[in-house]
């Protein structure tokens, strides 16, 4: 490698941003460091792949996968116009994370097509991430395998947002998770498959939930979020994007797929003669109807 390309080697490496090279087929060609920290995935294990392999599942809000679609890098190299996008990519334990991708075309100095640029940019927070564990763990109110909220401080904190919400009129929604078949994927694949489910589910709502919002494991394979929310379409355009961005999430060995994930999920608001107790009870029976539906949605009411 000549100097110049060591140089811009090391400063592309030192980048904040997340940043890959492709070309023409879509064969990724390089992969920066903090590509590496942002999805888990080391450079070895995708230089020479297609990002079309389906390596980070890009999907968007909706839950479409936009690798064997709308893909921003094969259509700005299509049609030579630079795109930006909010996506969530799959990390490579299985959870999703909020990106914000930026792609351009990449030309000779003769104008021929080589390939592609994409940069990324993790729109979570991670001094946030780590801020939230720090106080749980110093209020020893964490859960120990999924680093969400224990069931108490959970408690404790719905019943603050009802004091709140008595006094203020600061309304706020309960979401209410039950992973579908979890038993199943226990006495299939063993419980350390079982735990990393569960350690995959609770990144997925921690990191695609807002700073003031609360993720809580409520017991065994649920959890709860209590989020604001001031009106039931609100409410049910978050409990839709985070019930598709864990229906996306899949565990992985050595690469390889060894299990999707879907969940059921009750969503509801708070209503004025509300306690804490009935207003989780309502989100937990909602989500039983979700069950009773077939499974893997959303029920909100």
């Amino acid at each position: 490698m000549h100097f110049g390309e060591d140089l811009h080697k090391r400063i592309l490496d030192n980048l904040y941003d997340g940043v890959y090279f492709t070309d023409t087929d879509r064969r990724i060609t390089y992969w920066n460091k903090a590509a590496e920290r942002i999805t888990g995935f080391i450079a070895a294990e995708v230089i020479g792949r297609h990002c079309h392999d389906n390596i980070l599942n890009h999907v968007d809000e909706d839950g479409a996968q936009l690798c064997f679609g709308p893909c921003p890098l094969a259509n700005c190299m299509r049609d030579n116009v630079l795109r930006e996008r909010e996506i969530f990519l799959h990390h490579k334990d299985g959870h999703r994370i909020p990106v914000l991708v930026r792609v351009a075309p990449v030309h000779d100095e003769k104008g021929i097509l080589l390939g592609a640029v994409e940069i990324f940019s993790d729109r979570f927070s991670h001094d946030d991430m780590r801020n939230r564990i720090e106080e749980l763990e110093r209020r020893a109110m964490m859960d120990g395998l999924t680093k969400t909220a224990n069931r108490s401080y959970t408690e404790t904190v719905i019943q603050q947002r009802l004091d709140e919400y008595r006094r203020y009129g600061w309304s706020f929604g309960i979401l209410f998770f039950d992973i579908d078949n979890f038993k199943q994927i226990n006495d299939t694949y063993g419980h350390v498959a079982g735990d990393k489910v569960l350690a995959m589910t609770a990144r997925t709502l921690m990191y695609n939930v807002r700073s003031f919002d609360l993720v809580g494991r409520w017991g065994g394979e649920e959890f709860v979020v209590a989020v604001r929310a001031n009106d039931f379409e609100s409410l049910r355009k978050l409990a839709s994007k985070l019930w598709r961005l864990i229906g996306s999430s899949v565990l992985h060995d050595n690469n390889a797929v060894v299990l999707a994930v879907t969940v059921s999920v009750g969503a509801t608001l708070i209503m004025p003669a509300d306690t804490a107790e009935s207003v989780v009870a309502r989100a937990d029976s909602l989500m039983y109807e979700s069950k009773r539906g077939g499974k893997n949605r959303v029920t909100v009411g």
